[in-house]
């Protein structure tokens, strides 16, 4: 398998715009567009490779307290966000494109990538919610089958071609004009989950690959399944490993911020992550333990300057 360019970058699935129990932090619940838009501008300014924004359409009664219903839409969100940044990749992680026809995710992300300079990240997954999918009239049953379709229907309609055709089981199109165009020759498609399926998605179709909660013990045999399955696709283009690391925080907290968090000085914090590079991976994605914006920032901005430079040591 080829690897992508070496070195270990760093990016953020953003607070606020998805607040499940399992991760949001008590301030998120009354925060808004200004933090969001402060956030991305740290982000910006601190090296972070991406800001991530997830999806969910609508959330079941059943799933609710769990899940919570807050879900910013990502191509809304992405796009605002694009408005206040400069450098910094916009990254779907994930967007459950088969809720939706080929053609009408292509507008929305070409879109996107067009008037943010090209830094589209498209970031794919499955999904999981049955009545997501039952009440939108999508496929739940035949989900997996479905993104695979729809990631080569994607990667053509996505393309150069202002008439991308595609001709697949479930989509057929050709002789249809859309403009305008993304501004890079190939967005980046990132397939997300940890999955059997999941992963020989990730090995046979995507440019990156999203692990979903995969411990430090399990990386490297996945890893090394991708590795195996993409050469015996024939697939001989770079893929970007990525991960989702343990919880941060920079220094030494005078609050609880859990017993799995990496704290304390700069270089130790990076010590710890750079076993990650180790077993191959390219990209972390990084979150921070925080009771206000405020704190949030500062961390995300002391990580930027004294955690990043010992990433790559």
């Amino acid at each position: 398998m080829a690897q992508a360019p070496q070195g270990l970058t760093y990016g953020i699935q953003l607070p606020v715009q998805s607040q499940s129990t399992l991760y949001a932090e008590p301030w998120e619940a009354e925060a808004g567009a200004a933090d969001l838009a402060e956030i991305a501008r740290t982000a910006d300014r601190s090296g972070f490779a991406y800001i991530a924004c997830c999806e969910h359409v609508a959330i079941p009664r059943r799933l609710a307290a769990a899940m919570s219903t807050v879900w910013y839409d990502p191509v809304a969100t992405l796009s605002f966000l694009a408005g206040v940044t400069e450098n910094v990749r916009l990254l779907s992680h994930v967007a459950v494109v088969g809720l939706r026809h080929p053609l009408a995710s292509a507008k929305q992300y070409a879109t996107l990538d067009h008037l943010s300079g090209g830094r589209l990240i498209l970031g794919v997954g499955a999904g999981h919610v049955r009545e997501e999918f039952e009440v939108l009239g999508a496929d739940f049953e035949g989900r997996g089958a479905v993104l695979d379709e729809t990631i080569d229907a994607l990667r053509v309609a996505l393309g150069p071609e202002e008439y991308p055709e595609h001709r697949g089981e479930r989509y057929e199109f050709s002789g249809l004009g859309q403009r305008p165009r993304p501004a890079q020759v190939r967005v980046p498609i990132w397939v997300g989950g940890s999955s059997g399926p999941a992963v020989r998605r990730a090995a046979v179709r995507g440019d990156g690959w999203l692990p979903q909660g995969d411990r430090r013990t399990e990386l490297p045999a996945k890893i090394a399944r991708i590795r195996e399955l993409r050469e015996a696709a024939g697939v001989e283009a770079p893929l970007t490993v990525g991960t989702i690391a343990e919880p941060v925080y920079v220094g030494e907290a005078d609050w609880d911020v859990g017993r799995w968090t990496l704290t304390g000085k700069a270089e130790a914090i990076a010590e710890s992550l750079r076993e990650y590079a180790a077993m191959g991976v390219q990209q972390i994605q990084v979150r921070f333990r925080s009771r206000s914006r405020t704190e949030l920032t500062d961390q995300m901005a002391a990580f930027g300057a004294e955690v990043g430079p010992y990433l790559n040591d």
